[in-house]
């Protein structure tokens, strides 16, 4: 895409993605359904770039913007809604990006505890217990096949960064009902496991990896334009 293209994020968060792609010369907007997230993320890149709305409900004229963002989202999305507002906001030879993040803890020798104790802790969740969300894309018919990108970034952890990790989770984060976040989120001695003998963090890496599958709709002629606003 050429500098200064019109990118929508979608379900932008506090701007983690959002704010990579302001870097990248992009002439962002962020749509964000959450009061909460939505005020973190005005306070960061200007209250003139971020609207509230939902995935299926864009609040975007037709042919909007080059590229449509999602990132790690996609599965709280009624999709086949979300699908046909992405195609609607979307110019022609426009796409849509989809990017999921994993942590990478092969090789430590705690991940597997970590692991079991998260799959312990975890609900039913879309991501992991839905349909994914290419079965939504293929029945929407309308769109190219996906191209999927694997990247993986490498950056110093620690036990309290590992902590920070885990308690941003959604269902630590937002424990279910009954439970605390103290319940779910790892106690002091579970901290104290990334310590050595003398009780100093011990340094490691932590990687990252991030798929990203890239869409292009074929456009619909027959439907009719709409403008700006919420319908």
């Amino acid at each position: 895409m050429p500098p200064a293209a019109p990118v929508l994020d979608l379900a932008a968060g506090t701007g983690k993605l959002t704010r990579a792609l302001l870097a990248m010369g992009f002439d962002v907007t962020a749509v964000e359904p959450q009061s909460p997230l939505r005020a973190v993320l005005a306070a960061s890149i200007g209250s003139g770039r971020v609207r509230e709305g939902l995935a299926e409900e864009i609040p975007l004229p037709d042919a909007a913007v080059a590229a449509v963002t999602v990132a790690d989202a996609i599965h709280w999305f009624d999709q086949t809604a979300a699908l046909s507002e992405i195609r609607r906001v979307l110019r022609p030879g426009g796409g849509l990006a989809v990017l999921s993040t994993l942590p990478d803890w092969t090789g430590a020798s705690w991940a597997h505890e970590v692991g079991t104790l998260m799959a312990g802790l975890r609900p039913e969740h879309p991501h992991f217990d839905g349909p994914p969300w290419q079965e939504a894309v293929r029945t929407a018919g309308g769109w190219s096949a996906p191209r999927e990108i694997r990247v993986t970034t490498s950056q110093p952890a620690n036990a309290e960064r590992l902590v920070d990790y885990l308690s941003s989770v959604s269902w630590v984060a937002a424990p279910p009902r009954g439970s605390t976040r103290r319940d779910a989120r790892p106690d002091r001695r579970d901290r104290q496991r990334g310590r050595d003998s003398r009780g100093a963090p011990r340094a490691g890496r932590g990687r990252t990896h991030h798929s990203a599958l890239k869409l292009r709709p074929r456009r619909d002629r027959s439907r009719p334009a709409r403008t700006a606003g919420r319908h």
